[in-house]
């Protein structure tokens, strides 16, 4: 399966504190769907095509950087409560639809859990 046109490969690095990954994809949403998509691409890479300890700041500020964006920005985000409130939000929902990991999908109600069944998503998609 291919997420941006490479394998998918299992991520060394886990178990990865993905706090302030998920603030930076609720930051950058807030900010503008293009940022967010940019953003959303250059982490699913670091983490499923070419793994990278997105846990380690330095190595999160060099996909940032390689993707555009910029660090300052991204811990300025992940440090705002409007974007703190989002998220907590956000994972509310999550959990009411059934959520329990990531990468979860929805299509319509049915629900894919796991980087393993994006082909599922892609089938339901059509």
């Amino acid at each position: 399966m291919l997420l941006g046109g490479e394998p998918i490969q299992h991520n060394p690095h886990f178990p990865i504190n993905t706090l302030q990954l998920m603030r930076g994809a609720v930051g950058m949403q807030l900010r503008s769907d293009a940022e967010f998509h940019r953003y959303l691409a250059a982490i699913f890479s670091a983490m499923f095509e070419h793994p990278r300890n997105l846990g380690d700041l330095q190595e999160l500020a060099a996909v940032l950087e390689a993707a555009g964006i910029s660090p300052a920005l991204m811990l300025e985000l992940v440090q705002d409560d409007r974007v703190k409130q989002a998220l907590r939000k956000t994972t509310d929902e999550a959990v009411a639809r059934g959520v329990f990991g990531a990468p979860t999908f929805f299509v319509g109600s049915k629900m894919f859990w796991g980087q393993d069944r994006l082909h599922f998503v892609e089938a339901a998609l059509v």
